[in-house]
């Protein structure tokens, strides 16, 4: 079995790889393949990514290429984890909006919507090598954010896709070590959109702890989402830290005006992981990877590849179409729910009905993921503005207008299709 890594060399990598020496065996990986188009980078990450492997029982071979379609060729599995523009268009993502009194975020609002623009042409290119040219049922693991937009793309031009995120997975390993259980036993009411969701259970061995956790927890659970504890009582449920931008945006906004942007932070650790991994003394993952982001993202990665080309049937949280498991939406939305997932695929779990304070702005919200996901293919004007006049958080003529004009004029060179 040969795995490529789309985006290899992402300072991510390192602990993706470090993770393969445990399972590679049962999954009969014998090539794990980083690419990437920067190829100095790659050379750094690829370098340590490379120590760590062989020090963790990797037994393969770790390629490290430029070339895409070297990199399919023949793959069961591709992982995407680009970011295109870098850092740098990250930075206008958060900044261009604040300009407007809107939230400034890579994901959420109009800088996930630039994000998207730029980023749903070249995963669809990437996906088209794949088809031509990787094993007959290969599969694509996104991770690439926005996950709900890119997977809808992916999905909507016939890809055999799967989007993967790491908050679901962060929240079963925070309640298992309050429960002091093995993260496994912990199962999660999770519904919604891709960092658009609601944990509304918390099964343990058939028994539903999350009231017990919301009267024991309560505080630690509003400081790890950013919310107050009055938000969650109130919701009786956990929400994504991502809803702070919904529920308290304005305070937001101002925070985000008065303090660095989260791309400069990133570029500071990107630069000294960078520096650790040029180190030929390191194999191991270090501990700043942790600042970086994505934490669990490896185990989830893993875990997923485990179910679908392995011998470990499971249920996992992960993005879909709906098909109608959340009946407010429509069949062809991607909503990120507990799927069953294994040698045959991925099949969602059944729902329990959203109230309306949910559903109604998952609907309001995928309506725009809809809009979006169109846009970036099309490079329609009118369709980009649709979106964001639709966006929750925008959601104004002046402003959708104001917004449409900066980010296209700040993501030209991204943006060919707009041209």
């Amino acid at each position: 079995m040969k795995v490529a890594v789309i985006g290899g060399g992402s300072t991510y990598s390192p602990e993706l790889v470090h993770g393969f020496g445990a399972v590679a065996d049962r999954l009969g990986v014998d090539e794990l393949v980083l690419q990437d188009t920067d190829e100095q980078r790659l050379e750094v990450v690829g370098g340590a990514a490379q120590r760590i492997a062989h020090a963790h029982g990797f037994q393969g071979r770790l390629t490290l290429t430029t070339d895409l379609d070297a990199a399919v060729d023949a793959a069961s599995a591709v992982l995407l984890q680009i970011r295109v523009g870098g850092q740098a268009a990250r930075q206008t993502d958060e900044t261009i909006p604040l300009r407007c009194g809107c939230i400034g975020q890579e994901t959420t609002g109009a800088g996930g919507f630039a994000k998207a623009l730029r980023t749903v042409p070249v995963v669809l290119d990437i996906a088209d090598r794949v088809r031509h040219l990787a094993a007959d049922d290969a599969w694509i693991v996104d991770f690439t954010n926005p996950v709900g937009i890119v997977t809808r793309a992916l999905l909507d031009h016939g890809h055999r896709a799967v989007g993967l995120c790491n908050v679901a997975i962060g929240f079963q390993r925070l309640f298992a070590g309050w429960l002091s259980v093995s993260p496994e036993a912990v199962q999660l009411g999770h519904a919604g959109l891709n960092h658009l969701t609601w944990i509304r259970s918390v099964d343990v061995d058939g028994e539903d702890v999350l009231p017990a956790l919301l009267r024991d927890h309560g505080d630690e659970i509003a400081a790890h989402v950013e919310l107050p504890r009055r938000i969650i009582d109130n919701l009786e449920a956990v929400p994504s830290y991502y809803l702070r931008y919904y529920y308290q945006h304005d305070l937001v906004v101002q925070e985000l005006l008065e303090s660095r942007t989260r791309a400069e932070e990133v570029m500071d650790v990107e630069r000294e992981l960078l520096q650790l991994y040029r180190d030929p003394q390191l194999h191991d993952k270090p501990e700043l990877l942790m600042q970086r982001g994505g934490a669990y993202y490896s185990e989830a990665a893993l875990n997923l590849l485990c179910s679908l080309f392995g011998d470990s049937p499971d249920v996992q949280v992960i993005d879909v179409r709906n098909n109608g498991v959340i009946p407010e939406l429509a069949p062809d939305a991607v909503i990120e729910v507990p799927a069953r997932v294994s040698a045959a695929g991925a099949e969602p779990l059944a729902v329990p009905a959203l109230p309306p304070h949910q559903a109604g702005l998952i609907a309001h919200t995928a309506a725009y993921e809809a809009l979006a996901a169109s846009a970036a293919v099309s490079g329609d004007r009118e369709v980009a503005f649709r979106a964001l006049l639709t966006h929750p958080l925008i959601g104004q003529s002046g402003l959708a207008e104001q917004l449409l004009g900066d980010l296209l004029d700040a993501n030209r060179k991204y943006l060919p299709a707009f041209a």
